[in-house]
């Protein structure tokens, strides 16, 4: 008893709990609701589908249903614990894979708690219920493997499965080969660097170049085939993506939310040049990668956070030993220490249970101020003529509330509408050149936009439509 309730363990577990009660939050993604449709379609239909069915703009067309693997989990916990079991599955799946990062650091436990509670606050502006958080788990898994396959060389072979189930879970596969092909290139940087001696190099970097080409050999292993080869490539390189999703863009460090990402950069790299130990190259190589990405795109911080950790635990810890020149401090073992570790232990876990049973309750609360809840239930109660236009944050939850009977006209699945596509949207919704047109050209009946979405204002001034419906969030304008 006194082994399970040591100041050690116990401070590991309340992180552990902690964390999980950070991630534990409402569901706000504008995405969720259409992954939770097609996750019942496929349910359903036993069938992954390979064309559009929810828009009238883009119906019939080829659609890949990357996440199709997630969309089925995610569809089938709601579908048997509502709202409550997919924010503790995904806030549990968030807690671990940032705990995966603290089991690769060094310092632990009190060193490596601080900085992965730190790393945890720079990834929770991405976290939340969403495909992307499994493959961030999986992510962080493969990191442990190609660091602990360095010592016992047959782990690497488990990136192969693992990257089957990727493949079906998100397109974010594509990650788990590029650290296979960067920890390669670290091996050949350790080499040259003296790190390491050739002959132990070249056979590491033998083993990731095979499991790399293993891994690609599976990728075809998914309902979209061989076409999830270069999907993840199309999605990096399109313009509307990088121009109109803002977890695409580069991140605002005038933002608050980003403070602490700013705050991990900033400290790992001075605590790589504080410390007397000289740092490994691989590790240099994949901070700058990561890094390069993380400041490119909102989406990546986690990735860089996922190597950070380790790295400035590691320089932390080092610093440390060199300024107390190994002292140790001992902490006598008592019958009054363990209760108290085992009333804190209690205190936390109601704390948790309180906050994620808070957050479940206040579920409704978050989706009707983020989403068009009431303009819902007025379509449904008074049914206005299709085909309807929406705003493109509000696609998904349409689709989620009102499909079959009305198909969106665009969603979250920006793959699917294609930069074109996207570009006319935006010049519609913002008045910008000739996009108004478009009311005309997919014969528009019913509009539904948020209120300070310019075209609102254009259609109270035309005598072609009518306000049908108004609150605080969202209005509806029918045509005459």
């Amino acid at each position: 008893m006194g082994n399970v309730l040591s100041t050690a363990r116990v401070f590991v577990i309340v992180v552990t709990v902690g964390l999980f009660a950070m991630a534990a939050r409402g569901v706000t993604d504008p995405d969720v609701w259409w992954h939770l449709r097609t996750g019942e379609l496929i349910t359903l239909t036993h069938h992954v589908p390979h064309t559009d069915p929810f828009s009238f703009t883009k119906f019939g067309q080829p659609w890949i249903a990357h996440e199709w693997l997630s969309e089925v989990v995610m569809y089938n916990v709601y579908r048997s614990s509502g709202w409550g079991g997919l924010i503790i599955v995904f806030a549990a799946m968030s807690a671990a894979t940032v705990m995966l990062a603290y089991a690769r650091s060094r310092g632990r436990p009190y060193i490596a708690a601080a900085v992965t509670v730190w790393g945890a606050a720079a990834s929770a502006p991405i976290w939340g219920v969403r495909p992307q958080t499994i493959s961030l788990l999986l992510a962080s898994a493969f990191f442990l493997l190609l660091e602990r396959s360095e010592h016992r060389p047959g782990l690497i072979w488990w990136t192969i499965p693992l990257t089957i189930v990727w493949v079906n879970v998100h397109g974010g596969y594509a990650l788990g080969i590029a650290l296979l092909l960067l920890f390669a290139a670290g091996e050949v940087l350790d080499f040259l660097f003296g790190w390491k001696a050739r002959s132990t190099a070249m056979l590491r970097v033998r083993n990731l170049s095979l499991a790399t080409l293993a891994c690609m050999a599976v990728v075809p292993l998914n309902p979209n085939g061989t076409r999830m080869y270069s999907y993840p490539v199309e999605t990096l390189r399109s313009s509307a993506i990088q121009s109109y999703i803002s977890e695409w863009f580069s991140p605002d460090f005038h933002q608050h939310k980003f403070l602490p990402f700013l705050l991990l950069l900033l400290g790992t790299l001075v605590a790589i040049a504080f410390t007397k130990t000289r740092a490994r190259p691989r590790d240099l190589l994949l901070l700058a990668a990561t890094l390069w990405g993380a400041l490119h795109s909102v989406r990546h911080i986690p990735i860089f956070v996922l190597v950070a950790i380790p790295v400035l635990s590691s320089a932390l810890h080092s610093i440390r030993q060199e300024s107390k020149s190994g002292q140790r401090y001992a902490i006598r073992s008592s019958r009054m220490k363990l209760a108290f570790n085992a009333v804190l232990l209690a205190a936390f876990a109601v704390f948790t249970a309180v906050r994620v049973r808070t957050v479940i309750l206040q579920q409704p609360q978050v989706e009707a101020e983020h989403f068009p809840a009431a303009a819902v239930t007025f379509i449904l109660q008074h049914h206005p003529p299709p085909p309807l236009l929406n705003h493109y944050n509000w696609g998904g939850y349409l689709i989620w509330k009102l499909y079959p009977a009305y198909q969106v006209f665009i969603d979250g699945r920006s793959d699917l509408y294609g930069d074109a596509f996207m570009d006319q949207f935006r010049q519609l919704a913002y008045l910008q050149g000739t996009g108004i047109n478009a009311l005309n050209e997919w014969n528009i009946r019913t509009v539904l936009l948020p209120l300070d979405t310019p075209l609102v204002a254009a259609l109270n001034l035309s005598h072609d439509w009518t306000e049908t419906y108004r609150d605080q969030r969202a209005v509806i304008f029918m045509r005459k």
